[in-house]
């Protein structure tokens, strides 16, 4: 039945449950004849199939042998599986069992562990007082070694003191930690410690006293006592190690001792930057300023070269090499002189002093002189360090220093033109120049003080040096401005009471001459307050307002002569003047006299002033003509007038000729032009004859034309109207070049007629 049973469930799995089976047979059965149908092809290759089948058959043979290996193997290993999981729960309820027991032996003699609570107290107060022992000698000894750090204090034992006072913090620190590690650490306890310790803090105080003592004569100890300064560094080195430990220990046990961390490197940068400051920059203005003020930067920069060399060749030996003790005092140094520079300009600095420090730290500080002395290099550099001062406050600076330097000049211009004004009253002419020519001292110091401030101030900077040339000129220009005034007044002055001024014309003369001189002396002046780059010209304003001052002595000058011709011009015409010459002689030597004292101008002045005495000759003599102080009878009169014309015109001509005048520069050959109208015959061809004058001098108008032909005498209404008309009928235009004649020559008003009453002439 058993069998049977069995071969029911292979048959049932067979069917149902392992379809891949049949499958895989499938699969086998059609591999095998495809090979079968391959090999056996042909009719020759059936002989080997004994050998094929024999060959199959030991292959099956081996392969159902490794199955059973296979299956025996596994069924072995499910076996021993099973007894082991078997003896593996026996072994658990085992345990369990013995477990239970143990739990209700504890629970039994639980009370019996209460007792050793006591026996834990008492070992840990024992543990406590065996380190109170230990400790009782080295608490016996804290007055004793406080007293004898105190003394080796007073000794400069300076190591030896700091040990003392390492080991009784060290003593204190231990009783206050085992305090707070059994929570014991209460306010109580923390006072009774301290005041046991009351001379440990008095003591410290005392060691960091010593070495700030130290530390602020340390440029003078390292080549002294290096020594000392040494043990300083070395104990700053210790209780900066010692912050650092105790910082790192507080993180793991929540307790920092008092007085931590003490941070003595920081103190140490800070005693040296207070010891700088206290060295060389506490200053008042009464010690600093005026006179004193170059001196004082001459000798912050000798003490700082001074002490940087210190620091560099032997303070660097005695200090660890992370302090980078020379970058530390330059620093140090350049903030305090920072400060300092700043604290200064809180001052009520003058121009010079302005000029002094914007000179000493823009160019001084940063030189081979101070802080790039080649001592220093390559440590110090001074680049790394930053400007003294701030670009904005350099603005400042230069912008204060301009305007003081203004206001100097134009103070110092006012005062120069004052005495100026001074001079041109006394009773000696000016000086003379090699030449021969009148000069005075004005335009030497007017140039000088403007040149030396422009010089001054491309020792600072070119933009400050182009600010101050701009400045200059401008004050120049007002200087030229207020001269002008002052020609005005002068000749205002000379007319009301000529005989105040003794000297009018040489003074006048040298007005010109010092105007050229500032003229020629400009250019260079632009030179110097002009860039490479951007090379500075004369501004149009200044060359105006110094033409305008040569014009107006200029026109004093001539106009001074005026004065002189005017008694012998009033004599013009007249009848005495057609028959004697001696009228116009005294006139021409009354214009060589006047044209002799201006050879004492420079040219181009001196040819200018002769050049303008001829044009005013003949717009004086022409303007005398017009004045109808004299009428033509006859036609005798008429062409002796005109005789006398042409005769003027050449001795005028010949006169100025001697003085230097072109001939083709003259004006003078209007006379003789005007000689041709009045000495005109046929008054009807005067039409064609004024046409062609016209055409000469278009800018003659009718009165001009109307007064000349009243000149003559001769001349009807009639013709009058005719001359008129083609002159309005022939308007002429004026040419490009042409110089005014007419045009500056003044008509007389008419004479208003004889009223017997004013109320006729209403």
């Amino acid at each position: 039945m058993g069998m049977s049973a069995e071969g029911q469930d292979s048959s049932h799995l067979k069917d149902g449950e392992w379809p891949e089976v049949e499958k895989a047979e499938k699969l086998a059965r059609g591999a095998a004849l495809k090979w079968a149908s391959g090999v056996f092809y042909r009719p020759d290759q059936l002989e080997s199939l004994g050998h094929y089948r024999f060959r199959e058959i030991q292959r099956n043979s081996s392969i159902q042998s490794r199955i059973k290996s296979t299956v025996q193997s596994y069924l072995e290993g499910v076996s021993m599986g099973l007894e082991q999981l078997h003896s593996a729960r026996t072994d658990v309820q085992h345990v369990h069992q013995t477990l239970e027991s143990v739990c209700k032996e504890l629970a039994s003699s639980a009370d019996s562990f209460q007792s050793l609570q006591l026996l834990q107290n008492v070992a840990m107060e024992h543990a406590q007082l065996g380190s109170v022992v230990q400790a009782l000698p080295r608490l016996f000894s804290v007055h004793k070694l406080l007293s004898k750090a105190i003394d080796l204090l007073q000794q400069q034992h300076l190591l030896e003191a700091h040990v003392r006072l390492t080991d009784l913090e060290s003593l204190r620190d231990d009783i206050l930690s085992q305090l707070h590690h059994h929570n014991l650490l209460s306010s109580s306890h923390l006072a009774s410690v301290e005041a046991y310790f009351r001379g440990l803090p008095e003591l410290n105080e005392a060691l960091a006293k010593h070495l700030w003592h130290t530390v602020a004569r340390s440029t003078r100890l390292v080549s002294e006592n290096p020594a000392l300064f040494v043990s300083a560094m070395r104990i700053i080195e210790r209780e900066e190690g010692l912050d650092n430990a105790l910082l790192l220990r507080s993180q793991a046990l929540g307790f920092l001792p008092p007085g931590r961390p003490k941070a003595w490197r920081q103190k140490f940068f800070q005693v040296i930057q207070d010891t700088i400051v206290a060295a060389h920059f506490r200053v008042t203005p009464s010690m600093v300023q005026g006179q004193h003020f170059p001196g004082h930067l001459v000798s912050l920069q000798h003490n700082i070269l001074t002490e940087l060399c210190i620091v560099k060749d032997l303070m660097v030996q005695c200090c660890p090499p992370h302090y980078d003790i020379l970058s530390v005092f330059s620093a140090a140094y350049h903030r305090a002189l920072a400060n300092h520079l700043h604290q200064l300009l809180t001052w009520d600095l003058d121009k010079q002093e302005i000029f002094t420090l914007l000179h000493w730290a823009l160019h001084v500080y940063p030189s081979p002189e101070m802080m790039a002395h080649p001592s220093l290099l390559p440590e110090v550099d001074v680049s790394a360090l930053g400007p003294l001062l701030p670009t904005d406050v350099v603005d400042y600076l230069e912008e204060t220093y301009l305007g003081k330097v203004q206001a100097s000049i134009a103070e110092w211009m006012q005062r120069t033109l004052e005495i100026e004004f001074k001079e041109w009253f006394s009773e000696g002419e000016p000086e003379s120049d090699y030449q021969g020519c009148f000069q005075t001292s004005l335009p030497n110091i007017a140039m000088k003080i403007l040149d030396e401030n422009i010089r001054a101030a491309n020792f600072i900077s070119e933009s400050l040096q182009q600010k101050v040339c701009s400045m200059a000129l401008g004050q120049l220009e007002a200087l030229l401005g207020s001269l002008c005034e002052d020609l005005v007044e002068f000749g205002k002055e000379h007319q009301q009471e000529p005989a105040a001024s003794k000297c009018y014309a040489p003074y006048l003369l040298a007005t010109l001459n010092n105007c050229l001189a500032l003229s020629t002396s400009l250019s260079t002046l632009c030179e110097d307050g002009a860039s490479p780059s951007e090379p500075s010209q004369v501004p149009p304003s200044l060359n105006a307002a110094l033409e305008k001052a040569q014009k107006k002595a200029c026109r004093l000058l001539l106009e001074e002569m005026l004065t002189d011709l005017q008694p012998l011009l009033m004599q013009l015409p007249s009848r005495q003047w057609l028959s004697e010459p001696h009228l116009m002689n005294s006139i021409c030597e009354v214009v060589a006299k006047h044209a002799e004292s201006f050879g004492r101008a420079h040219k181009p002045v001196s040819t200018h002033l002769v050049s303008e005495t001829a044009h005013l000759v003949m717009t004086q003599y022409v303007r005398a003509l017009l004045q109808k102080r004299m009428v033509c009878r006859n036609a005798d009169e008429r062409s002796q007038m005109a005789r006398r014309m042409l005769q003027d015109a050449s001795q005028f001509k010949e006169l100025f000729c001697t003085l230097g005048v072109m001939e083709n520069a003259q004006t003078l050959k209007v006379i003789a032009d005007l000689q041709e109208l009045i000495g005109l015959k046929d008054p009807s061809t005067l039409s064609l004859e004024v046409l062609g004058f016209v055409k000469k001098y278009p800018d003659i108008s009718d009165d001009h034309v109307s007064l000349l032909l009243d000149l003559r005498g001769d001349v009807s209404k009639e013709i009058r109207n005719t001359v008129l008309e083609v002159m309005a009928q022939n308007p002429q235009a004026l040419p490009e070049n042409y110089e005014p004649v007419f045009s500056n020559i003044l008509v007389p008003a008419p004479e208003l007629p004889l009223c017997l009453g004013k109320a006729k002439c209403a």
